[in-house]
């Protein structure tokens, strides 16, 4: 219940709030999240960048207007470490225009644990000059500036980034439904950014800029070390694969959200889906050139995360490696699960089916083995409702010119296929590494496009609703950086299953199931931050993609992959 207090000849009214250790206290109503904190006591070492008030997050600026439970949300949260990340590239935005009027810096993509960009200016980027910069930027964080929210009509906002010369921003704002623009502005310095924003430059005391030629890998905490820099870990291949996708955009000229909406207004986008699947086809063959040149190469497998359309790639590519005259035999590692009771548990107790200990590594290898080498072998097969393998007199022989594919998580892990020489295999990694972004500033997360596909593979084929799928995703993030993404790097070829112009075709279905999420949800923030992206984009009917795209493996209507 609010109560007031007298103020002079006034009363101000006053608000009752609930701390986590259970203490109650008494503020003014519109006192600030921030002066709550600041007040109380509430930072620890940890950096706080948001308040949750009776479950809804808010950026500390915000004015308190009613009583209920204040909990404080860090940088060991994965949605407060997005805030912290997002302020520290706003400060490198800042920095670098200061010292480099003319300049031009793009945020590019994650590489290492750290964030790749560029930046464009007259000559090329130095290690000299990412010292300046570094320096400038530890003299705002100890300036302790404060970054300020502003709410401006879309025509005052577009005038802004008129005057920066930003032709990106414009295209972006161009096509946004709202006639308001939420800018941040730090020391005169004015941005959009797609997301919430620190409520000053103070808290950002840890983080790392080096040089990356051609640009630079901006480096900050985890949520799992908060305090420390995250280790460097290099990603040649991936870095590799990432350059090849900028090379595709440049040829579809669509970098940025913008530039993709004008191509679906201007009636273009029936020739840029074409030009994409294109580029897919022929790296698919070229891969099963790389393939078919190796003539002791007899298995390929294939790995990568969830929605990556692995189904989809295995069969493409199996048709090339038919033009190249080699037969595709492929086994699914789904009938080599151990029977239930022998399914190792995680620490939670529970069957972990995504551990490489819940196959029989035994039969599997030894079945390879001897198609290997000519014999026939009966495969068994894995009865998912009892729980266990079950034979059913299915025999096959891998013909003289036969590749064996193998598609499944554990494909570029070496115990796999711990019997089979290396001069044998050829590993495959595919995953959707998006290089689009909504401008220079704001890159889109390649885990956000997966967990859309995935959202409407789910709705469309599974009858999972999209409260479901967002409830899973941890889980299977977890399961990924555990089994997948620390074997990438050993892959001997890498594939790019995003299209440039696929979320304009998910929009539709992943807004439908997402709208369904309510504010009682755990994940209604996720959802409600998910139909806000979506809603950048211009819609493109499904009819315009073709049967064997990728993108049918999520919504419908694939050759290979039927629902």
């Amino acid at each position: 219940m609010d109560i007031a207090r007298k103020v002079g000849d006034d009363y101000m009214e006053m608000l009752k709030l609930k701390l986590k250790n259970g203490e109650e206290i008494n503020v003014e109503k519109e006192t600030t999240i921030y002066e709550v904190i600041k007040k109380n006591s509430l930072e620890k070492d940890i950096p706080i960048v948001l308040g949750k008030i009776n479950g809804e997050l808010h950026e500390l600026t915000h004015k308190l207007e009613s009583s209920g439970e204040l909990l404080t949300v860090d940088i060991t949260d994965p949605v407060g470490l997005k805030v912290y990340e997002r302020t520290l590239v706003f400060v490198l935005i800042k920095v670098v225009l200061d010292l480099y009027p003319d300049a031009k810096v793009t945020i590019e993509h994650t590489l290492g644990k750290g964030i790749y960009g560029e930046i464009h200016k007259g000559e090329d980027l130095t290690e000299e000059d990412i010292k300046k910069i570094k320096i400038r930027m530890r003299q705002l964080v100890e300036a302790k500036i404060k970054i300020n929210k502003v709410i401006l009509k879309r025509e005052k906002a577009i005038n802004i980034f008129s005057s920066y010369g930003m032709e990106d921003k414009i295209k972006l704002l161009k096509y946004m439904q709202s006639e308001e623009v939420r800018l941040y502005e730090l020391d005169g310095r004015y941005d959009y950014f797609y997301g919430s924003m620190a409520y000053s430059t103070e808290i950002l005391k840890v983080f790392e800029l080096d040089f990356h030629k051609p640009g630079f890998l901006l480096r900050f905490p985890s949520t799992k070390s908060p305090n420390k820099i995250s280790e460097y870990v290099s990603q040649d291949k991936l870095e590799s694969i990432f350059y090849e996708t900028e090379k595709w955009g440049n040829i579809l000229e669509v970098g940025d959200v913008g530039s993709l909406n004008n191509k679906v207004v201007n009636g273009e986008i029936s020739n840029i889906i074409r030009v994409s699947e294109a580029l897919h086809e022929k790296k698919i063959a070229y891969i099963s050139d790389m393939i078919s040149e190796k003539e002791n190469v007899k298995v390929v497998l294939i790995a990568g995360p969830s929605s990556s359309g692995k189904t989809t790639f295995s069969k493409r590519l199996g048709i090339q490696l038919r033009v190249n005259g080699c037969i595709p035999v492929p086994i699914s590692l789904d009938d080599y699960f151990v029977d239930r009771e022998h399914t190792p548990r995680d620490e939670n107790g529970e069957y972990d089916f995504e551990s490489i200990m819940a196959l029989d590594l035994e039969l599997f290898n030894s079945n390879i083995k001897d198609l290997m080498e000519g014999k026939e072998v009966e495969l068994p097969s894995f009865n998912f409702k009892k729980g266990q393998r079950e034979w059913t007199n299915k025999k096959i022989k891998l013909p003289e010119n036969g590749v064996i594919i193998i598609e499944g998580i554990h494909g570029l892990n070496e115990m796999l296929t711990s019997s089979i020489p290396k001069e044998n295999k050829f590993k495959i990694y595919i995953s959707a590494l998006t290089q689009l972004n909504l401008d220079d500033h704001n890159r889109i997360s390649t885990t956000d496009v997966r967990m859309l596909r995935r959202i409407v593979r789910d709705y469309l084929s599974r009858g999972y609703g999209g409260e479901d799928t967002l409830k899973m995703w941890p889980s299977i993030r977890k399961g990924e950086e555990k089994n997948i993404f620390v074997f990438q790097e050993q892959a001997d070829a890498m594939f790019n299953s995003t299209l440039v112009y696929e979320l304009c075709v998910l929009k539709k279905y992943a807004l439908v199931e997402l709208a369904k999420i309510d504010s009682k949800s755990p994940v209604y923030y996720e959802a409600v931050r998910l139909r806000r992206f979506l809603n950048f984009f211009m819609d493109i009917d499904r009819d315009l993609v073709p049967d064997n795209s990728i993108l049918r493996e999520f919504v419908g209507g694939s050759y290979f992959y039927r629902y």
